[in-house]
């Protein structure tokens, strides 16, 4: 119990702590959150994408794994998500909404800060969570995307969305710059390091400031309760059982579990309201399942390390 006192106290405490000052400071300042969100998105995150994976050795066989491991949890998730949707008989925006909200991870803005702090000495596992993230935003705009607008948004559009992802790029350039040990200058290292340092307590601001602007009213209601549970506790326990069923260990085992607890992914809530599907249920569901992320992280990353540390 004091090393699951000690996690919550060291990782969750200290990215509540910055949540809530973005939460606050939204309240008081009304920033433009499009303009923040821009920044992260175009700068900070691709600066933290490609240190990440320009230090770090990732095995082929290691990333197959890694892949193989992600397709069989989405696809898991995904039947689970349909079948449970059904029995409810939500309505097909709620369903859709439903099965978003527990496929859909918030592996950005929560994800690699929780990584980052959690394996601040062991690269792997933050670079493990860059590419769980690129996973996840794909399926986005993929999967997630075919749920809201499947009769209006071609495959072509949806491609040129993935394209002009910056993290894409970051991933691609900096995966390239490592695998053939190219040097990159001091001069060049230095702002872009500096850059990737930002991104961490940016990140969890602008998750506190979104997360300000969302209505508490009408939040405990069954979808909102389902949904968070799907995605903070059934989600853990594919993943438990696919790790076992892969053979993974090790850090590769830990991140992975881990980044299968995090709360709903706020593009979730975004693509609702742009396309007009249930927004505030979507919101809701953010706001409901990233508060009790705290509880249920806390306990994932104790059994992480119990398990694979």
């Amino acid at each position: 119990m004091m090393f699951i006192g000690s996690i919550f106290l060291n990782v969750i405490i200290p990215i509540l702590l910055l949540v809530v000052i973005g939460a606050v400071l939204q309240k008081k300042f009304s920033f433009n959150l499009r303009a923040v969100s821009n920044l992260l998105t175009y700068c900070l995150m691709p600066a933290a994408v490609f240190t990440n994976l320009y230090v770090t050795e990732i095995d082929v066989q290691v990333l197959l794994e890694i892949f193989s491991y992600l397709i069989a949890f989405s696809l898991v998730v995904i039947v689970v998500t349909s079948i449970i949707g059904k029995l409810l008989k939500l309505d097909k925006g709620e369903s859709a909404i439903f099965k978003n909200s527990v496929s859909l991870i918030n592996s950005g803005n929560y994800g690699i800060p929780v990584s980052q702090l959690l394996f601040q000495a062991n690269p792997l596992g933050i670079s493990i969570q860059i590419i769980v993230m690129v996973f996840q935003n794909i399926l986005t705009y993929t999967y997630g995307l075919y749920n809201l607008i499947s009769a209006t948004k071609s495959g072509l559009e949806i491609l040129r969305s993935l394209l002009k992802m910056p993290i894409i790029h970051a991933m691609i350039l900096g995966g390239l710059l490592n695998w053939l040990q190219v040097p990159i200058p001091e001069f060049l290292w230095s702002p872009i390091s500096h850059l990737a340092d930002a991104f961490l307590a940016i990140a969890l601001i602008l998750l506190g400031a979104q997360l300000a602007q969302i209505q508490f009213k009408t939040i405990i209601n069954r979808t909102v309760l389902v949904s968070s549970i799907g995605r903070l506790i059934i989600g853990p326990t594919v993943s438990l059982l696919l790790i076992f069923l892969f053979g993974l260990d090790g850090v590769v085992a830990q991140s992975l579990f881990i980044a299968s607890s995090f709360p709903t992914s706020r593009n979730s809530s975004t693509l609702a309201l742009e396309y007009d599907v249930y927004p505030d249920l979507a919101a809701q569901t953010v706001l409901f399942s990233t508060v009790l992320s705290a509880i249920t992280v806390t306990f994932v990353v104790y059994l992480s390390a119990v398990l694979f540390g």
